[in-house]
């Protein structure tokens, strides 16, 4: 069965990142989303969206009922099929994996087996899910990306989407599914400008006040209410952006490493190496090397041309000086 799936037209200003990967009723997709309003559908699938980077503040409206929420690292968005969805807008840029499942994720004779009614088991449209379950298959998807498609791949698809089908049915059923009850949090304007501030700044040290001045709060109540509001205490998010940075700059670009350390904030080619590792298991060579085989000879091309530019510019100005 090949899905109908709907990507380029929902998040026609946005960008597909690299090869879609496709298995009978199962579409995996790795896209750039713009800010500003997306190109609502009616979608015939279901679509399972995870974030892995950026961070926008989400208005949505589906089948009527309005949700606002954060796009932020780790967090997931369920649109089940047929949902009448008549708002999507964004108020930053965001990375995201789509994967797109049939429209019943599991079929009513499986659910019956297991003692579930099929007449019961729709699935909500559900906003910011901060759900770990959902992170480790989202990266288990995303790992099937860029994969020349052997057999044990569309297996080991399979299984993830069993498993994701199982987990959506299992906790995000419309009957039983409600969001969860949110404490007082940081309002969008003052995110928005702690956020902008990060990202103007991400090369340069980041005090906990200097964020909390963006916010226009004291540190202690800054602190509190951010985490309220994202899930994560400052200090981690910002070492999340700045690790973010650094995989953008190791892929897509031949910058010197001790040169990426700066640029994403890092002080040192040394803690920037330590902390890396810790965050994704591989040194900033051993990524970058990973991403160099994936990288088509045409990118490869243009990020070596575009470091060669850099690196001339730099003798350049210091020859002027």
């Amino acid at each position: 069965m090949t899905l109908q799936t709907h990507g380029d037209q929902k998040y026609n200003a946005g960008s597909l990142v690299g090869r879609a990967a496709e298995w009978e009723a199962l579409r995996v997709e790795h896209r750039r989303v713009s800010p500003g309003r997306q190109q609502c559908v009616r979608p015939a699938c279901t679509e399972f969206l995870h974030i892995l980077s950026g961070h926008a503040h989400v208005r949505r409206i589906g089948n009527g009922q309005r949700q606002e929420g954060l796009a932020l690292p780790g967090t997931s968005w369920l649109v089940p099929a047929g949902t009448e969805e008549t708002l999507l807008e964004l108020d930053g840029p965001a990375e995201c994996l789509i994967v797109f499942l049939p429209a019943e994720v599991l079929e009513g004779s499986a659910l019956a087996e297991f003692g579930l009614d099929p007449a019961r088991s729709s699935l909500a449209y559900a906003a910011a899910i901060a759900d770990p379950a959902l992170s480790h298959l989202g990266a288990g998807f995303r790992s099937l990306l860029g994969r020349a498609g052997a057999p044990p791949d569309r297996l080991f698809a399979e299984g993830l989407k069993v498993a994701l089908s199982a987990h959506l049915v299992g906790h995000y059923r419309r009957e039983s599914w409600r969001p969860a009850e949110r404490d007082r949090t940081l309002d969008p304007i003052r995110l928005r400008r702690v956020f902008d501030l990060i990202e103007d700044r991400l090369s340069e040290p980041l005090s906990l006040e200097d964020l909390a001045g963006a916010a226009c709060l004291s540190p202690f109540h800054f602190s509190r209410l951010f985490q309220k509001t994202t899930g994560r205490p400052p200090h981690r998010y910002l070492m999340e952006r700045r690790i973010a940075a650094a995989r953008t700059f190791l892929a897509e670009t031949r910058r010197p490493l001790a040169e990426v350390a700066l640029d994403a904030g890092f002080g040192s080619q040394a803690n920037f190496t330590r902390t890396f590792r810790k965050a994704s298991g591989l040194t900033p060579g051993e990524y970058r090397a990973l991403h160099a085989r994936r990288m088509p000879d045409a990118a490869r091309a243009k990020a070596t041309s575009a470091a060669n530019t850099a690196s001339a510019r730099k003798t350049g100005d210091s020859l002027a000086l």
